[in-house]
C-alpha cells in the first residue's frame, strides 16, 4: 500500500512540474515558436525571452522546460513539434537527435555542481568542501538528486560521486552515496528546489547557476569534482555510467568531462527562420550571452563544432571551425 501510494504521489507530482514549466511570452497576434529547454535554463531563457520580444514583438515564444533527455525524449518518442531545442549537455543532442532530429549543435555555455541547502538544514553549520560527503552520509541527513536516465544533472551527480572517491582517496564512496536516498530521485534537477525549501530533505546535488538564481545557499566543490574546468578533461574522464540509449534497451555509456550547454534548431522545426533569429539574439554576446553570464553561466561562444558545414549561414559567426 505504501508502495503505491508514493507512485501516486509522484505520478502527481510530476503532472503538475509539467504543466508549471511551461510558459509562454508574448500575446498569441503573429508567429509562434516553441522551446524545449533544460530546466536549469528556465530562468535565464525567460529573460531572453522577454528581451528577444522587444526586438520581434511579433514572435511568441513558447517554452516548455524538463530534463534534457527528457526533452529529446518529447522530439524522438512522442513526436511533438517545437523549433528549438536547447540541452544542459551538448551530447545529448548528439547523441539522441543527431542525425534523425537535427543537423548542427552549437557549444554555448558553462556551469558546475554543488551542493545546495538552506539555514535549515541538518548539519549546514559544519559542511565545507573537504566533510561534505561526510554529512550527507549521516542517517539524519537527507539529500535529493535527479534521474540520470533524464536529466545531465542526474548523471553528473553520479560522476561527481566517483570522481570524489577518487580525489578524496575514499574507496566505495560513490556506491554508499549513490544508494542512499533513493526516495528522493525526481525526473529533473529544479523539480528538487521545492523539497528543499519545504525542508523534506536537506541537501540538494544541483547546478551553481540555478543556486544562484534561486538565492540558495550551496557549497562550492574542488574543481576535480565539479565538473567545471575544461583543463581537468582527463581526470574527469576516468568516471562513467551507462545510460538509456535512442531505443528501449539499448545504452551509451556516458563519460565525465567539463560541462557545455548545446542548443540547435531541429529538422522539421514549424517556424525556422523565427529559431534561427532566437538562437542569434541567444548567442550575441551583447544580448542573450550577457544575460546568461549574469544569471551564473559562463559563455564558451564562439565554441568549436564538428557539425560546422551543416549550422545555418547566419549562425556560423557563433562557431569556430
Amino acid at each position: 500500500m505504501m508502495k503505491i501510494n508514493l507512485i501516486h504521489k509522484s505520478l502527481i507530482y510530476i503532472m503538475i512540474s509539467m504543466v508549471i514549466c511551461s510558459c509562454k511570452v508574448g500575446e498569441k497576434n503573429g508567429e509562434e515558436l516553441i522551446i524545449f529547454h533544460a530546466g536549469s535554463l528556465s530562468l535565464p531563457f525567460r529573460e531572453v525571452a522577454e528581451s528577444f520580444r522587444l526586438e520581434n514583438p511579433d514572435i511568441e515564444v513558447v517554452m516548455e522546460a524538463a530534463g534534457s533527455r527528457q526533452c529529446a525524449r518529447k522530439i524522438i518518442d512522442l513526436n511533438r513539434r517545437c523549433d528549438i531545442m536547447a540541452s544542459a549537455d551538448y551530447r545529448v543532442i548528439n547523441n539522441l537527435l543527431i542525425p534523425e532530429f537535427a543537423d548542427w549543435n552549437i557549444k554555448f555555455a558553462g556551469n558546475e555542481m554543488a551542493i545546495v541547502y538552506h539555514e535549515k538544514s541538518r548539519r549546514s553549520a559544519d559542511i565545507n568542501h573537504d566533510n561534505w560527503y561526510e554529512i550527507l552520509l549521516d542517517e539524519n541527513v537527507v539529500f535529493g538528486r535527479s534521474n540520470p536516465d533524464f536529466d545531465p544533472c542526474g548523471y553528473r551527480t553520479v560522476l561527481l560521486t566517483q570522481l570524489a572517491e577518487k580525489f578524496y582517496g575514499k574507496p566505495g564512496l560513490a556506491d554508499k552515496l549513490i544508494q542512499k536516498d533513493l526516495n528522493y530521485i525526481r525526473p529533473k534537477e529544479v523539480d528538487l528546489i521545492a523539497l528543499l525549501e519545504t525542508d523534506v530533505i536537506d541537501y540538494i546535488f544541483l547546478y551553481r547557476s540555478v543556486a544562484e538564481q534561486h538565492k540558495l545557499k550551496y557549497l562550492v566543490l574542488p574543481d576535480s569534482i565539479n565538473l567545471s574546468d575544461q583543463g581537468l578533461t582527463s581526470f574527469y574522464s576516468s568516471a562513467s555510467l551507462e545510460i538509456s540509449g535512442k531505443k528501449p534497451g539499448e545504452t551509451i555509456l556516458k563519460t565525465g568531462e567539463a560541462m557545455v550547454y548545446g542548443v540547435t534548431i531541429v529538422k522539421d522545426a514549424p517556424n525556422r527562420e523565427a529559431a534561427i533569429k532566437f538562437v542569434s539574439f541567444l548567442l550575441a554576446s551583447e544580448k542573450g550571452m550577457a544575460i546568461m553570464e549574469e544569471n551564473g553561466q559562463q559563455s564558451l561562444v564562439p565554441s568549436s563544432s564538428n557539425t560546422y558545414r551543416k549550422i545555418p549561414n547566419e549562425l556560423k559567426q557563433f562557431v569556430m571551425k
